[in-house]
């Protein structure tokens, strides 16, 4: 075992293995390095990346693609606590064996396998609900948490595949790739793409802004950014090592669904990130406020205190903190954030206007048509038309606006005369605390004349039959990774759920693919799927049959516009 928990094995036996795999190829015994890149007889994948020699295993049909879990992208984060990561150099001598899970960055929740208050009320929309969580053993915790994990169908064939780079949810407190639901075989299977997943640092450890105090403005100068920046040491890493797996550097397609949405739309922003990705495909996140400076350095007052540090905060005390100390403080606040802080972040990622770095870069924006059902509305099926009205004003604080709670009621009891109390809740809450976010991002796209004819919208709308038919926040993750079968909490878990979902994951994950590989999402097996415009605002109905319908949900989208939406925590 290595330094941090990796197996190794000496460098010369997985060599003398492989040699002895040509010889019996009737291959000369040159070695590794001298076979021709073409013809390589190696079952087990090997590469060379920063760091050193990796090997992973085989998966997928008869074997065909290989993987990678857990290849270190940087140092050990404990090193560089609060600060900028460093890429990993020099981390081993003998080959490091990925076949497992890595160490998962520490979570802000105490156990992220239970449903936690703190991370699955309405004021964490962003977050995962309580209907899918992960499993408590994907890897323990720790500071040193820099890890990608790679799927592609070749390797050493001088192919340069589209790159999947995806970025996971739980907003910016909780969270890891580490969960057979973004397992990218099928994926690498399916559309002869690489697939890469990643981990980065978290909460306080991410976003822990520390530049506002006095002492630490020089050191501490990117602090509440170096989660954002974990991301952008990932893209350096698969820019200068992805053709050791078959992709292309040029082709990068950056996808996260809810916080990891949010994540992409604040890598659009930041110039430390401009060229390391060519793609961008959000699924209900959104970023277009960020805190600025003094929001974010009153929060961290507050969480050291909370981690035991009172009086005047030096770096040899922030060194000194434990782990479980950080994570106390980490808790004192949901609204972890990236921070406008002139350094890193120098504007929102989408105010006033789309970030012109990025509005060449192709992007698709979707939401679910139901996003808060699963957090808490399932508990509220027994409200009535009269307590209705307070349940309600306890969840919409996201803005302030000409409208009562009555009168939102009677919008949607006129415009929807079948719901019930539970559908106007539902609905209503979606689209003032769900929805703006992607609505503001795809109308100033939309306004943009470099972005406007590179931007698609969707509107996931598959009945779940675990969230009473409603298509809730995250049921869309199981068809773009093509794992309906790996997720019974989001599809159902029946033969017949998992047969009935498969034909809308072929046509979603098919969809993602092209968009990686041209830029564009359209093919055959689905509808022609128009760019976002102000004047149709076209938007794709992703459902048992996929429709394309002009500005769906308009009444409430224009109401919802009336009631200047701020993004809770900014």
């Amino acid at each position: 075992m290595d330094r941090v928990g990796h197996r190794v094995m000496d460098r010369r036996r997985v060599l003398q293995g492989m040699a002895a795999g040509a010889a019996g190829m009737g291959l000369a015994r040159r070695g590794w390095a001298g076979l021709p890149a073409t013809i390589l007889p190696v079952k087990t994948p090997t590469a060379t990346v920063w760091g050193g020699d990796v090997t992973g295993y085989r998966c997928g049909t008869g074997n065909r693609i290989a993987a990678f879990k857990g290849i270190p992208y940087g140092m050990d984060t404990r090193k560089t606590r609060f600060q900028a990561p460093k890429r990993t150099e020099g981390g081993w001598d003998n080959v490091l064996i990925c076949t497992e899970w890595a160490q998962r960055a520490p979570q802000q929740s105490p156990d992220r396998g239970k449903p936690n208050p703190v991370t699955v009320g309405l004021d964490a929309l962003q977050d995962m609900p309580v209907h899918y969580h992960l499993p408590p053993d994907q890897g323990v915790q720790s500071e040193d948490c820099l890890h990608v994990n790679v799927w592609m169908p070749g390797m050493h064939d001088r192919k340069k595949r589209p790159v999947l780079f995806y970025i996971h949810g739980g907003a910016y407190n909780n969270g890891t790739v580490n969960a057979a639901l973004y397992d990218g075989t099928r994926l690498a299977e399916r559309g002869d793409v690489v697939v890469v997943t990643v981990n980065h640092r978290l909460n306080a450890f991410g976003y822990l802004y520390l530049a506002g105090l006095p002492g630490l403005e020089e050191n501490y100068a990117e602090s509440g950014n170096v989660g954002m920046l974990d991301l952008v040491l990932a893209l350096q890493w698969v820019k200068e090592n992805i053709e050791q797996f078959g992709g292309d550097p040029g082709r990068v397609c950056i996808f996260g669904q809810s916080g990891g949405g949010a994540k992409c739309a604040t890598l659009m922003a930041m110039p430390k990130a401009a060229g390391l990705f060519h793609r961008v495909w959000t699924m209900s996140g959104q970023q277009v406020w960020v805190p600025g400076k003094q929001v974010s350095t009153e929060r961290a007052k507050t969480a050291l205190a909370a981690m035991g540090i009172a009086g005047e905060v030096t770096a040899a005390a922030l060194d000194g903190l434990t782990m479980e100390q950080i994570q106390l403080g980490a808790r004192t606040t949901n609204n972890w954030l990236p921070v406008k802080d002139g350094v890193v972040l120098k504007r929102d990622p989408f105010q006033p206007t789309s970030p012109a770095i990025s509005d060449a870069v192709p992007m698709v924006l979707g939401n679910t048509k139901d996003e808060i059902y699963g957090s808490t509305a399932w508990k509220l099926k027994d409200l009535t038309w009269e307590t209705l009205p307070a349940e309600m004003q306890k969840a919409i604080i996201a803005f302030e606006g000409p409208y009562s709670v009555d009168q939102i009621v009677a919008a949607y009891r006129r415009w929807y005369p079948a719901y019930k109390p539970v559908d106007v809740y539902v609905a209503a809450l979606a689209a003032f605390r769900s929805w703006p976010g992607q609505v503001i991002e795809a109308e100033r796209r939309a306004s943009s004349e470099a972005a406007a004819a590179k931007t698609w919208v969707y509107q996931m709308d598959y009945p779940s039959p675990t969230a009473d038919g409603r298509a809730p926040h995250t049921i869309d993750l199981a068809f773009v990774f093509d794992n309906v079968e790996l997720s019974p909490g989001m599809v159902g878990a029946s033969d017949a759920d998992v047969k009935a979902a498969q034909p809308l994951a072929t046509v979603m994950s098919q969809a993602l693919i092209r968009f990686a590989t041209t830029g564009d999402p359209n093919g055959a097996g689905m509808p022609k799927w128009p760019v976002y415009g102000l004047k149709d605002r076209a938007t794709m109905i992703f459902d048992k049959v996929s429709k394309v319908q002009d500005d769906p949900r308009g009444d409430e989208r224009r109401m919802m516009e009336g009631a200047h939406y701020r993004q809770p925590g900014t």
